[in-house]
């Protein structure tokens, strides 16, 4: 399932990118992959397009800014604004990698939520699979 997963963040990713607007929607959501539990991040523009994905186990300040370092690297440029959920640790991370920026916390999140669609689709067919005793007898 995992590879699964990876499989299709690259590919969502990797299609062809429009320009990227300086407006930055962040989200997580919990992905659980072989009974643990993950934190799939992600980062979508004022479009729609993907700009970065990241699953960790954690859900706070530090791996907050591993994932604002990685997506500061991979687009090189700082957005303008970015737009979030009332998390506590996006805000601690921004005020350590990119202090000039203009955070919103929002409590609906819908450009970053509908990204997550798709791999809350894919997670709930998986669980509906299931081989194991039960299923065998």
């Amino acid at each position: 399932m995992v590879l699964e997963i990876r499989a299709a963040v690259r590919q969502s990713t990797r299609r062809k990118r429009a320009f990227i607007a300086d407006k930055w929607h962040l989200d997580e959501v919990v992905v659980t992959i072989k009974k643990q539990q993950y934190y799939l991040w992600r980062a979508v523009d004022s479009g729609g397009n993907v700009l970065e994905v990241l699953l960790q186990q954690h859900r706070d300040t530090k791996a907050a800014k591993r994932f604002f370092r990685k997506l500061l690297k991979k687009q090189g440029f700082v957005p303008r604004v970015i737009v979030t959920d009332k998390l506590k640790s996006y805000e601690a991370a921004k005020k350590q990698v990119m202090k000039n920026v203009e955070h919103r916390p929002h409590r609906d999140n819908n450009r970053a939520e509908n990204s997550h669609q798709p791999t809350r689709v894919r997670e709930r067919r998986m669980q509906r699979f299931k081989i194991g005793e039960k299923s065998l007898g």
